[in-house]
Formats: C-alpha cells, structure tokens, sequence
C-alpha cells in the first residue's frame, strides 16, 4: 500500500475515511471490555479474595504507565514506505492480544488468568497507544473533533457488544452461565473466542483501508538521524515528561481525579450490583449468577449510551464549549456511579449506567480534543503516552490503597467503592471548570484553542 502524496498541509478527509481509520478502535475496546466485564468473575471462579481483586488488576495500568510512552515514543520515529508509521503497531498489538483472548478462558490455576491479562494487557497497549496520534497525525484542526468523536463511537459500539455477550450468549443460544468450582462458564468462554476475532478483524481492517502521510524530506532526515544517534528512551520520556506543556498538566489533573471512578467501577460494580440485589440468595445460586449477568448487561447498555450520545456530542460542544460539556458529562457520570448504591431493583442500574454512558463518551474524545494543537508535532506519539500516566497512575493508586480501605475501613462493601468513585469524578468535574478556559473562534468549537489560566496554582 503505497502512502498518498502529502504536501504538508493535511486535507479534509470524508466520513468514510474517518470511520475507516477508527474502525480498529472497535475490536481493541471489544477486548478491554471481555477483561473488564469478565475478569472479576473469572479471578472469582479461581478462588481470588475479593479483597484482593485490585492487585490482580494491576496489569492494565502498570503495563500503561510502561508501554504507552515507549510505544508513543518508538511509533514517532518509525517510518515504513508500505505501512507507515502507526499501523505496524496496531497490527502486532491485535495479534498477539488475540491470541491471549483465546487462551484467557482455559485458565486452571489463578496464576495462569493473572499471567494471561499481563500479555493482553501488554499488547493491548501496543495496538491502542498509535491510535491517538493518528487522529492527530491524519485530521487537520477542524477535523480533530470529529476524529475522537469517532473513535468514541468505536468504543461504544465495541464495548455494548462485548459486555453483553455472555448475557447474549446465555440467554439466547443456550451457553451455561454456571460452571462447576475452578472452571469459567461456556458463555464466558465463548464471548473470549468471539473477541479474539473481532479484536484482529477489526484492526487489520484499519489497517488496509488507511493510509499514511510520508514524511516531508526535512522530517525523513530528522528520521534517519535519530535512528543514527543512539539515545536512551526513558531519559527522552522524562525529558519529555518534564517539560510537558502547561496546557496539558491541567487537563492531565482532571483525568488523574476521573479516572478511579472509572476504576473503581470496573473493579467491584459488577459484584457489588448482585451483593446489593441478590446477596440474600447467596454467591452459589442460580439468581445470583443472574444478577452478575444482568450487571454486566448494564455495563454494554452504558456503552449504548455512550455510542448514541457521542452522536450529538460534537454539537453539544459546539454550543457549549469543551469546558462546560466535559464538566457536565463528568457531573453525569458522578451521580450515575452514587446513584448505584440507592437502587431498588436491577432495572434502575441502567438509569444510573446512562450517566456513566454520557461521561465515558466526553471522556474518551474531549480531553485528547483540548489537547489538539498544544502538542510538538514530533512528539505527539510520546506525548499521547505520557498523558496516559494521568489515566493509569490513579488506578496503580486505587489498586495499591483500596484493598486494605475494603477490608478496614468499608467492611469489604464492594458498594461503598463505587460510590467513592463517584465523589473523585465529582472533583474532576469541579477541576474541570474552574481551572479551564477556552478561546473560541465564534461558536466553531472545532477550532478553538484552548487557553489555561498559567497563573492559577495546580
């Protein structure tokens, strides 16, 4: 696939080419999804203490805080005639992430899952990283909206899909939701075989159907000259994370307090939806599993949410601004996690999903939209990476910390967890507002730039 001649001045690309581009963004949320959705109940089924569950997802955030950067950084000088810059990274990352989904299910010994998630997590990494930068390195300015709009389409799509498989597969095709001590359900099974082949799919789609800006002759030479002069990637990325730019160590603090309601969401929501509806059943019973199920049912109904609403998201910006719009979403997405704990039966949990639908699609899209133009072009890859360290350092925290607030200060109440996680995303919500202000170019939030106050303490 040869690259399309650029002449340093990016053009508008058709909404065919965007979905296209984004297209992989869907099977790499389809196997974040299984994990989040699954895992807890598969580290259950392996007799894992639920006090525990945090530490055996640390996968996630501590090969984030690692990958991301290096991947950032070694996509930014990466240059391939055929497959450009970014691709080659999507394509080793989904295939070897694949392969651990398949193999994730089969897991006999807690070990063994734990092992598993590391690789998937990993690779996961390698795929997902390039995908903020392409938009970046594909879209012009007033196109960069639209570009994670759609990725958080993706996103939703992929990730409704993949949280209500097992239910779907149980329900509808006769997959046992039960299984016998130290073994993982048929549905659960099957969802993973399933997410193994959308995962690849549909990144190899975003592959072949996308093409890549060559660099400019100046931006090629600069290539061949780092790749000649050896330096070592870890004092870059502190050089980097050292000198980020002020613009982004703002909108960097607001994801830091976002993030953990998210967390802790993913880490006991599932669990403590069925303790809080089914719990006088007990753990064993069939109306037990059922409440899992239906839990995890609610967690594909939120990235419903999430995909229609990121239909009419950019308009909403448009009107409000990123400022107010990102602050409202994460306003919606507090209550949607507090509401949780006042539910009377299971059908008001997709009320309070609704609002973690709404925050989850400004999460994905308006923060890497502020950032648009406040990064070195050179750079992006390793910038987008370091940004990360913002989304996975709260949960290293939240895993390190919680387990021991669960067992001596909740009583192991899987509920309270959830709505503390709900307060932090009140807190990104207020840092959000107070501490950012926008320029824009009339009501054309496409364009706009974002301006941070430098005065204002962090």
């Amino acid at each position: 696939m040869s690259s399309t001649a650029y002449t340093g001045v990016k053009p508008k690309l058709s909404l065919v080419q965007i979905i296209n581009m984004s297209v992989g963004f869907f099977g790499i949320q389809f196997g974040w999804d299984l994990q989040r959705a699954n895992m807890g109940d598969i580290y259950k089924s392996l007799h894992a203490n639920s006090d525990n569950l945090p530490y055996l997802f640390l996968a996630a955030p501590v090969t984030g805080l690692v990958i991301q950067p290096i991947i950032g950084y070694m996509s930014d000088r990466t240059w391939h005639p055929r497959w450009g810059r970014r691709r080659p990274y999507f394509f080793i990352g989904a295939l070897l992430s694949s392969i651990a989904l398949i193999f994730m299910p089969h897991s006999s010994e807690l070990w063994m899952a734990a092992g598993l998630l590391w690789v998937l997590d990993v690779f996961g990494n390698v795929a997902m990283e390039p995908f903020r930068a392409f938009v970046t390195d594909k879209l012009p300015d007033s196109q960069v909206n639209r570009g994670f709009v759609m990725q958080s389409l993706m996103i939703g799509l992929g990730g409704s899909i993949a949280s209500a498989l097992p239910y779907i597969l149980s329900n509808f095709f006769g997959q046992e939701n039960t299984a016998a001590e130290g073994q993982i359900a048929d549905n659960v099974k099957y969802s993973f075989y399933l997410g193994a082949f959308f995962f690849l799919a549909a990144v190899l789609y975003t592959v072949f159907t996308s093409k890549e800006y060559p660099p400019s002759e100046e931006d090629l030479k600069s290539l061949k000259e780092n790749k000649r002069v050896k330096k070592n990637i870890f004092t870059e990325i502190f050089s980097a994370l050292k000198n980020m730019p002020p613009k982004m160590r703002v909108i960097a603090l607001v994801q830091f307090f976002t993030w953990p309601g998210l967390f802790l969401m993913w880490f006991y929501y599932v669990v403590a939806a069925a303790d809080h509806l089914f719990g006088q059943y007990g753990v064993a019973s069939k109306e037990y599993a059922e409440g899992k199920d239906f839990a995890k049912l609610t967690l594909a109904f939120f990235s419903v949410v999430t995909f229609f609403f990121s239909l009419i998201l950019p308009k909403i910006a448009d009107k409000l601004g990123r400022r107010v719009t990102h602050t409202l979403c994460l306003l919606a997405g507090a209550l949607g996690l507090i509401s949780v704990s006042f539910v009377t039966n299971k059908y008001m949990l997709c009320a309070s999903m609704t609002g973690v639908g709404i925050a989850w699609a400004s999460i994905l899209s308006m923060p890497y939209a502020m950032l648009s133009g406040v990064l070195p072009k050179d750079k992006v890859g390793l910038y987008v990476g370091i940004f990360n360290f913002f989304i996975v350092l709260p949960e290293i925290i939240a895993a390190l910390f919680y387990p021991s607030l669960m067992k001596h200060v909740f009583n192991s109440n899987m509920m309270t967890a959830v709505l503390s996680g709900g307060v932090l995303m009140m807190i990104a919500a207020a840092i959000c507002y107070f501490f950012i202000k926008e320029k824009r170019n009339g009501n054309d939030i496409l364009t706009a730039k974002l301006e941070i106050e430098e005065q204002r303490p962090i």
